[in-house]
């Protein structure tokens, strides 16, 4: 089992996962999404390959479109 925190709230994991799988656990998609993870912007080109281990920081911004 491994605690992360996103958005200053703790999380857990079975394991180990990647941004990508993040995104579809929080219900986000990629195209919208800002990340943070130990205070260092993560590409969303590497979302896949970026993976979220025990003690990560997370923050995630989430754009909303309007009008």
């Amino acid at each position: 089992m491994i605690k992360v925190y996103i958005n200053g709230d703790e999380m857990s994991f079975p394991d180990t996962v990647s941004v990508t799988a993040l995104m579809v656990e929080l219900g986000m998609t990629k195209g919208r999404v800002a990340l943070e993870k130990n205070r260092e912007i993560v590409p969303r080109s590497t979302f896949d390959e970026v993976m979220i281990e025990d003690g990560d920081v997370m923050e995630i911004v989430h754009f909303i479109g309007g009008g």
